[in-house]
């Protein structure tokens, strides 16, 4: 099973055909920018294709109104002069004679991939679509959407599929409020959203975009807001709310599928989000969608509109999907005390519909140096001279930092195996590669000499291929490794791997040991090691 991308060029016929400042950004070149960006760096040939298809009205009709689908169709024989009157009856949205078809489409798109994942034929995708979603409702328009691809996605998958849980995760900078209002009162819908807040100065500016906002009747704790209320959220703001808010929400429910309204606003440069977050964090965040599920992801593309920030940060999350590495984050991974206070302030509300939340320890500690001396936070106010030095901040950053940025390449080998004496009847999956090489002898004699345990002939065959397969892992051949060894010298090589990875200039290393493990001793406490 591998990856679907699914597109059809024919999304990008809709276009602005009026002045509009607001509206300008949903532009064709959105779609043509990042479906280039997978061209140029291999990632679209190395995914299964998929032609959009249009959805049936039948299929709106699982989110819309039948009179909303109706006026709808209507635009496709409208003037200019009418399509702009009827666009200026809805809160930031355009329409063009092919507006239909291009929202068909979207929807369609959203649910082809739906049906690939579902049926085995892939274990994850893509839908390229435009015009967005996650505003639409049941019978509006509303912030450049018209369908609500993801809604009628999931709709979609419980009725032909029959599942009973599936979660959407919203990572647009802007609350997906349409989503919200279809489905907050659905317990096998788990709604998951950050969103540009400001305490409610920022669009949509509705109270029901807050923490506090968390469903109602039967699906009361199934609504999940995490409110952004400065700029400027980075890598470590997006990480820490997947590890403290929607991880472990999302373990306690364990969907059958995962939706992701992917809106890369969020990322750095967008002028409407206006974050700092880089492109390879949404790998990691894909990556950490994938432990659910089963890996059965469908993304499906939203907002998004600095044209080389949405082309970098969708190919890194289609790298994720993939099975590549996620590039390491950059910058300081110290989340930002106004983030820290609205993670707070989502677990507070949320945990009294969540065991996960109710059972942990202490939350995140907030930073004293957010808040104002009567201990109130103090956000960055749009007409302030703090807000446009951020904003002026990010900007200039951004070309810095995409010059810079590197789309890490995929190590020859996804995984190595190291045996004392291979099996010739052992079957690797495909892609496994069983490694027969080892360390030069002087080598490993030089990191055995302080180990009796290594003495043995046994012994010190497997920690010279522990140390083969390490110098790969280093020099970027190999991504991930097992290698067997003697259960007496298991401590010793464990104390050399470490040593080894330090000395080659690894600045963090982590070691979990599962079972009974002596810590190595002798090991210098620099800051550099955690053991566990």
């Amino acid at each position: 099973m591998g990856t679907a991308l699914v597109y059809h060029e024919d999304m990008t016929a809709a276009r602005l055909l009026w002045e509009d400042p607001e509206c300008e950004i949903e532009c064709p070149q959105r779609l043509t920018a990042a479906l280039e960006g997978l061209q140029q760096r291999g990632l679209e040939q190395r995914c299964l294709r998929l032609v959009a298809r249009e959805a049936s009205e039948a299929e709106l009709g699982l989110v819309h109104s039948p009179e909303y689908v109706a006026l709808l169709r209507g635009t496709q024989a409208l003037g200019t002069q009418e399509l702009q009157a009827l666009s200026g009856q809805y809160d930031a949205v355009y329409f063009h004679p092919r507006t239909f078809h291009c929202a068909r489409l979207a929807v369609g798109a959203a649910l082809q991939l739906v049906d690939a994942v579902m049926t085995g034929a892939v274990r994850n995708g893509l839908a390229l679509v435009r015009p967005p979603g996650h505003h639409s409702q049941r019978a509006a328009a509303n912030g450049f959407c018209v369908f609500n691809s993801v809604a009628i996605a999931a709709r979609h998958a419980k009725q032909k599929h029959g599942l009973h849980r599936v979660l959407i995760v919203d990572w647009d900078v802007h609350h997906g409020q349409g989503t919200q209002y279809i489905f907050e009162d659905d317990p096998s819908v788990l709604y998951f959203s950050w969103h540009r807040y400001e305490h409610r100065r920022f669009w949509p500016y509705l109270r029901e975009s807050d923490a506090d906002a968390v469903g109602q009747g039967q699906g009361l704790g199934f609504t999940v807001n995490l409110p952004w209320n400065q700029v400027g959220m980075g890598n470590a703001d997006y990480m820490a709310a997947f590890l403290h808010v929607l991880l472990p929400l999302a373990f306690e429910f364990d969907p059958e599928l995962v939706l992701v309204s992917a809106g890369f606003d969020s990322a750095i440069g967008d002028p409407e989000g206006q974050m700092q977050a880089t492109p390879e964090c949404f790998a990691h965040l894909t990556q950490l969608l994938q432990v659910l599920a089963d890996g059965r992801v469908c993304a499906v593309l939203e907002g998004g509109y600095h044209l080389e920030s949405l082309s970098q940060s969708v190919c890194m999350m289609v790298q994720a999907l993939l099975g590549d590495p996620a590039p390491p984050l950059s910058g300081p991974m110290v989340p930002h005390g106004s983030a820290l206070e609205s993670i707070q302030s989502v677990r507070a509300a949320q945990a009294p519909y969540w065991m996960s939340l109710q059972q942990q320890g202490a939350a995140p500690v907030l930073s004293p140096s957010t808040c104002s001396p009567e201990g109130k936070p103090s956000p960055l106010l749009p007409w302030g001279p703090e807000f446009k030095a951020a904003a002026t901040q990010t900007m200039a950053a951004l070309s810095s930092l995409l010059d810079k940025l590197c789309l890490n390449p995929t190590p020859p080998v996804r995984t190595a195996v190291a045996l004392t004496a291979p099996d010739a009847a052992l079957v690797l999956p495909p892609g496994v590669l069983c490694q027969e090489r080892s360390a030069l002898p002087e080598e490993m004699q030089a990191w055995a000499r302080p180990h009796k345990a290594l003495a043995q002939d046994k012994a010190l065959t497997a920690l010279g291929k522990v140390l083969y397969l390490l110098d790969r892992l280093l020099d970027g051949q190999v991504s991930s490794g097992i290698a067997a060894t003697p259960a007496p010298a298991t401590a010793a090589t464990l104390d050399v791997a470490i040593r080894c990875g330090l000395s080659h200039g690894a600045q963090r290393l982590l070691c979990v040991a599962v079972g009974q493990l002596d810590r190595p001793p002798d090991l210098t406490d620099d800051g550099r090691l955690v053991v566990s």
